[in-house]
């Protein structure tokens, strides 16, 4: 038989050592578990008489009653302990001044391109973005840039394998928006692209750039001028003079560069300038007829695209000297903007 006041007896000892609540559940496991003693007893019960089982059963269920109610009542003891302990670590003096915080701003990039993408979309130009893991069909073939080109150099290009490439610029949202036939188009494409290009201060192997295109009939080279000529003055002050110089693009024919004039000395030679009067902002050109044959327009349609880099234009608008602090995120830096 079952003695109750033993039972209490041993677990008033065994509890009075518990100290943790790991502890009092290895007295826990040891009393009430599978393995444990009340279990043992109640295993007993099978080999008793149908008397001995009824008064045997009323005395493990008192002690078993008893053991999780002293149990209950040191888990009670132990948590609250552990609480009043846990608050104390974790205490905030909630009268001590907080540091000084300063809020954030945009990045002389955001800036830019939010000034050049609102001067865009102010002339009726819709803005158009695309993915930078694009397919070589797109960023090549259609843009007139046959295998063979030094454009497609792996010493320019970042090749994923044969058929894709990390962009090398936006013109193949362009190509897709003239694939899709639907006319007219008037819209700017900007986002991130990528060169292999070796870091130093005016290259990196990735940067942003928001290039231009319309095409429908009767566009001719004077349009271009005027929109871009418009555009310089928008971005850079009604001072500012527009000048273009024939150059070579695959994507254009015929194709120019467009500079304007230096708007810290007016034109007249500077350090910033170099001496030179001029600078080069932007690349150019009437869309070459073999890309409408490429995306499946017709040829006689008439179109000019354009490609601004946005670092650069933050580097002349700020007077940045090298593009790598565009990127170090260096707060003496960007705190000036």
């Amino acid at each position: 038989m079952i003695d109750v006041n033993d039972i209490k007896n041993e677990l008033k000892s065994a509890i009075d050592n518990v100290s943790s609540l790991v502890d009092l559940e290895q007295v826990r496991l040891e009393y009430l578990g599978k393995k444990g003693k009340i279990t043992s007893f109640m295993q007993k019960l099978k080999d008793l008489s149908n008397e001995e089982k009824k008064e045997f059963g009323q005395e493990i269920n008192i002690a078993k009653q008893h053991i999780e109610e002293q149990i209950k009542n040191k888990y009670d003891e132990l948590y609250s302990k552990y609480l009043e302990a846990k608050l104390k670590s974790e205490y905030i003096d909630v009268s001590i001044p907080v540091k000084n915080t300063s809020n954030g701003h945009l990045h002389p990039c955001t800036k830019v391109y939010n000034e050049v993408r609102d001067i865009f979309v102010n002339m009726g130009y819709e803005v158009v973005k695309g993915p930078e893991i694009e397919y070589d069909e797109y960023n090549f073939e259609k843009l007139n840039i046959e295998k063979g080109h030094p454009a497609r150099d792996e010493q320019d290009t970042f090749y994923i394998n044969d058929k894709i490439v990390l962009r090398t610029q936006t013109s193949p949202v362009q190509a897709r928006v003239m694939e899709s036939g639907k006319l007219p188009i008037k819209m700017i494409s900007p986002g991130r692209v990528f060169r292999s290009d070796a870091v130093d201060a005016t290259h990196s192997p990735t940067f942003h750039q928001i290039e231009g295109l319309v095409v429908d009939k009767n566009i001719t080279f004077a349009d271009l001028k005027g929109t871009l000529t418009y555009f310089s003055k928008a971005f850079f002050g009604d001072k500012v003079e527009t000048r273009f110089r024939p150059h070579h693009f695959p994507f254009t024919e015929p194709s120019a560069e467009m500079d304007v004039s230096c708007f810290k000395c007016g034109g007249k030679g500077c350090r910033f300038c170099k001496n030179e009067g001029w600078i080069e902002i932007l690349g150019c050109g009437m869309v070459n007829p073999k890309v409408y044959e490429l995306c499946g327009l017709d040829e006689n349609l008439q179109g000019f695209a354009f490609g601004i880099g946005i670092e650069r234009l933050a580097l002349l608008k700020y007077e940045i000297d090298d593009m790598r602090l565009l990127y170090e995120n260096d707060i003496r830096f960007l705190n000036q903007f």
